[in-house]
């Protein structure tokens, strides 16, 4: 099983770049490239809830179960 992060094509859909998404969400912009290249392990839910407020998304739009 794999989570695929899809925040690249949100934050581009939305035309946001990654300093803006982290001044938004205050998170710094190394983890959120982290999360955006798919090389974190982990998210807290309140960092996602903030992603998503910012982005005026669902959790959905950004992460996605892909099955083995």
């Amino acid at each position: 099983m794999e989570i695929i992060v899809r925040l690249d094509r949100v934050m581009a859909d939305r035309k946001m770049s990654l300093n803006e998404l982290s001044e938004k969400v205050g998170v710094s912009n190394v983890n959120l490239s982290k999360l955006k290249t798919g090389k974190a392990s982990a998210i807290r839910f309140s960092t996602l809830a903030s992603i998503c407020e910012a982005l005026d998304c669902q959790p959905g739009d950004i992460l996605e179960y892909v099955k083995d």
